[in-house]
């Protein structure tokens, strides 16, 4: 018979032990009851009849196997086929790390990788953006997607972005847009209104697509703004499931799949 102390340590192991086997068999449970031959999900291959419903509710969105949405698997998509970050090496920063483009971007043979949050262990490192501790053109290439819009001072980030990368560098950076001009956030102004005006309670601002081309040249990169939907056939969007299915004012707007990619 095990002691009580024994007895607690195992109980405990046990518990650790299913915490961590725990998301897998919600990841393999989901794959099999999703699993299909009718979409693609180009990070992790899976296969399915449909997808999970987002955070937000909207439908046929998440992976059921690595979690990645619409966005996620169409910056995968723009990775492979407007980069050469998996045909030569390449020193990536990625900020506030997605975790469904982490797992395969840290297996890839050509990427030494490097992860950073503003959270502690949101990342490999902690890190400010607006203060990044990491010597001039440090990395070849960096990834900042849906970030910008919860940084305070977004100009002195985009500065830092600029500073850290070699020359020839590139970054990609995605936001929420809506028209050409931002919309900025006002001291005292409630989560509730930012999430109306913004999207989200804890945006600082909703950026507009010509404005936010010329604050990352005012950083000093040269910038092209990628409407990437007009490079994928439409059986290739259907089979990875990367429209948004808001609406077809929504389907016809740039805005969802505008990349703005960052050279130095």
């Amino acid at each position: 018979m095990p002691s009580d102390h024994h007895a607690g340590k195992l109980a405990e192991w046990s518990r650790r032990a299913k915490s961590v086997l725990a998301p897998g068999r919600r990841r393999a449970a989901a794959t099999l009851r999703h699993g299909g031959l009718r979409y693609v999900c180009p990070i992790c291959r899976g296969r399915f009849r449909r997808f999970e419903p987002a955070p937000n509710g909207r439908p046929n969105a998440r992976c059921p196997r690595c979690g990645s949405l619409e966005r996620h698997r169409r910056i995968w998509l723009y990775l492979h086929t407007r980069t050469q970050l998996f045909d030569r090496p390449t020193r990536l920063l990625h900020v506030a790390p997605e975790p469904c483009l982490t797992e395969r971007l840290r297996a890839s043979p050509t990427v030494d990788y490097l992860s950073g949050d503003l959270t502690p262990g949101g990342g490999m490192v902690t890190l400010d953006l607006t203060d990044l501790d990491f010597a001039d053109e440090s990395f070849d290439a960096a990834l900042c997607l849906h970030v910008l819009e919860h940084v305070s001072d977004d100009r002195t980030a985009m500065k830092e972005l600029h500073r850290v990368l070699r020359p020839g560098g590139w970054c990609l950076v995605e936001v929420p847009l809506r028209g050409e001009e931002t919309v900025e956030g006002w001291p005292g102004m409630s989560g509730e209104e930012r999430e109306r005006r913004f999207y989200q309670s804890d945006h600082e601002r909703l950026y507009g697509r010509g404005d936010l081309a010329r604050r990352l040249e005012a950083a000093g990169f040269r910038v092209q703004v990628d409407v990437y939907r007009d490079e994928l056939a439409p059986e290739v969007r259907r089979r990875h499931r990367l429209a948004l299915d808001l609406g077809p004012e929504v389907e016809a707007s740039d805005e969802p799949w505008i990349t703005f990619r960052c050279s130095r």
